[in-house]
């Protein structure tokens, strides 16, 4: 599996001062009557997700495998300083050091309050072998203390790219050692229109210094929807679908000890699905188990990690009809709610091919042409 960043910078002390400012900032900001985590979820593509390709406007993206993140600037007026944040799903903040964004009116002026949705990205160069850390922005709430969620997908992404991006990419070309300060790197992903995914396929992904994930589609004409949002759809092959789950490990009774576990033996992986919060607890309940191999458990003992009670992310093996690990997924809070993988579960049964896909997407693109 590519790996995954961890989170760079500064955590902002739970439940301080500035974490409670900083919360309420994003809310006024946003517009939101809540303190959450503000960032859209995508829902799983399925078959009836072609008829919406066919009667929408989508853009098409490679989904990194990354870490979903936002990216907060905070500016104070009066003094005109920065504050930069990465706000990752479990709605911690990250303070980060040596950033700046200049506006885009006045580059010896700073860039106003805003907020990006991106994914945090490790690039490995294939000769060097060298990682860079990048932070791939694909969409914007809020740019330059103007809030933008109530506007469509592509006049969201053009303040993106001209009000954030292109005077911050004109300061590193001007200033180049300014890069040496940076904690990463900063791009905007490339979109396409959802009938030109071969593309994507055959030239993009094959091209990624990263992990993909499949794609991801987003109408054109809605705007942005904090929480799950019907309009974003997240494509898999069937076979590649995956799930999130909290491992819970249940041990033998041990034979020379009655009544106590045996930490020796190999346990039942029990999988437990997320059913929601009650009294600011997360209930979980028994939904599976995870086949896991005799000799791949002998490697979990003699890395010497806690493994019960982590959020692990699996994959249904079609041939053996189980569920395989794939890997921990301590960047989510959570394991994916029980509505959502009752969803995920219809994708695996009712999912559509690569193949089918771009067969569906060739036909729009030739009936958009006129008819001689």
């Amino acid at each position: 599996m590519p790996r995954i960043p961890e989170l760079p910078g500064q955590q902002v002390p739970f439940r301080s001062d500035q974490e409670n400012w900083l919360k309420r900032h994003v809310a006024v900001l946003c517009h939101l009557d809540h303190e959450r985590f503000p960032g859209s979820q995508p829902v799983s593509f399925s078959t009836k997700d072609l008829d919406k390709l066919e009667k929408q406007d989508y853009w098409v993206t490679e989904k990194s495998d990354g870490l979903r993140v936002l990216l907060l600037v905070q500016t104070n007026l009066e003094t005109n300083a920065q504050g930069v944040y990465l706000i990752d799903r479990h709605n911690t903040y990250y303070q980060q050091d040596g950033l700046y964004f200049p506006h885009y009116e006045d580059p010896r002026m700073p860039l106003r309050s805003t907020l990006l949705d991106g994914e945090l990205v490790v690039d490995t160069d294939p000769h060097t072998k060298q990682e860079t850390i990048r932070y791939l922005a694909f969409d914007c709430l809020v740019v330059d203390d103007q809030n933008v969620m109530s506007k469509t997908l592509d006049k969201r992404y053009g303040r993106l790219q001209e009000w954030f991006y292109k005077p911050y990419s004109q300061m590193m070309r001007d200033h180049p050692k300014v890069a040496e300060t940076h904690p990463f790197q900063i791009k905007v992903k490339a979109v396409k229109f959802s009938y030109h995914a071969d593309d994507i396929f055959e030239h993009d992904i094959p091209a990624l210094h990263h992990g993909n994930d499949g794609l991801i589609y987003t109408c054109v004409s809605t705007p942005y929807v904090p929480g799950t949002d019907q309009n974003i759809l997240k494509w898999k092959p069937p076979s590649e679908n995956s799930i999130d789950f909290k491992l819970v490990l249940r041990f033998p009774v041990s034979s020379t000890k009655p009544g106590q576990p045996d930490f020796y033996a190999k346990p039942i992986f029990e999988l437990h699905v997320w059913t929601g919060d009650r009294g600011g607890a997360s209930q979980y309940e028994f939904y599976d188990t995870m086949q896991v191999e005799d000799e791949d458990w002998e490697k979990m003992k003699s890395a010497g990690d806690q493994l019960d009670d982590r959020i692990v992310e699996v994959h249904w093996d079609s041939e053996y009809e189980c569920w395989r690990m794939m890997r921990f997924r301590d960047d989510k809070p959570n394991g994916n709610h029980k509505s959502v993988v009752e969803n995920v579960i219809k994708s695996i049964a009712d999912g559509v091919e690569k193949d089918n896909v771009r067969i569906f997407l060739s036909l729009i693109l030739m009936s958009s042409y006129p008819t001689i």
